[in-house]
C-alpha cells in the first residue's frame, strides 16, 4: 500500500491568525498513539485552545482536542493529553530564546498529514492589541470590497 502524497489538512486554527502577529512558522512531527492517528484520519481534531510549552530540551503541545476513536477499546487515548513535538535541537533553542521575550508565545496553526505522517505547523507569535484586530478586519473588508468592485467592472466590460 503506497503512502498518500501531499498535504491533507485535518484542522486549522484561524483564530490564532486573528489574535496574534505571526513572526515565524515551523513544521513539527507529533508523537501519537494508534487510536489518536485513527481519530485524526477521520478528520477530527480541534486546535482552538492549543499552545506549545518548552520544557527543558523538549517541546510539548497542550490542550489540542483529539476525540477518542469510536472503535477504540481500553487502549483509547485521553482527548486533551499533552503530546510531544518532534523538532530539531536548533529549532527548540531558537524558539526558547525568542519565546522568553515579553508578549511572545508559541501557538499551533494547522494539523495535517504529510506523506502519511502527522505534522503540526506551529508559530512564534506576539499577541495583538484590540485596535490591531480591528485594523486587520478593516483591511480585510477593504480588500474584499476592492476585489468585488474590480470583478464587477470586468463583468460589465465582457457583457
Amino acid at each position: 500500500m503506497a503512502k498518500e502524497k501531499g498535504r491533507k489538512l485535518i484542522a486549522q486554527n484561524k483564530k490564532a491568525r486573528h489574535d496574534y502577529h505571526v513572526i515565524d512558522t515551523y513544521e513539527a512531527g507529533l508523537v501519537l498513539t494508534g487510536t489518536e492517528v485513527k481519530s485524526l484520519r477521520q478528520g477530527r481534531a480541534s486546535l482552538a485552545d492549543g499552545f506549545v510549552q518548552l520544557d527543558g530540551n523538549e517541546a510539548w503541545l497542550h490542550n489540542v482536542h483529539v476525540p477518542e476513536y469510536t472503535q477504540g477499546t481500553w487502549t483509547n487515548h485521553s482527548a486533551r493529553r499533552k503530546r510531544k513535538l518532534l523538532l530539531h535541537r536548533e529549532e527548540i533553542d531558537k524558539l526558547a530564546a525568542k519565546s522568553q521575550e515579553t508578549g511572545h508565545t508559541i501557538v499551533p496553526l494547522a494539523l495535517y498529514f504529510k506523506e502519511g505522517r502527522a505534522k503540526v505547523e506551529i508559530a512564534l507569535a506576539r499577541g495583538k492589541k484590540e485596535y490591531d484586530k480591528r485594523q486587520t478586519l478593516r483591511e480585510k473588508q477593504d480588500r474584499r470590497e476592492t476585489d468585488r468592485a474590480i470583478s464587477a467592472v470586468r463583468r460589465r466590460e465582457r457583457g
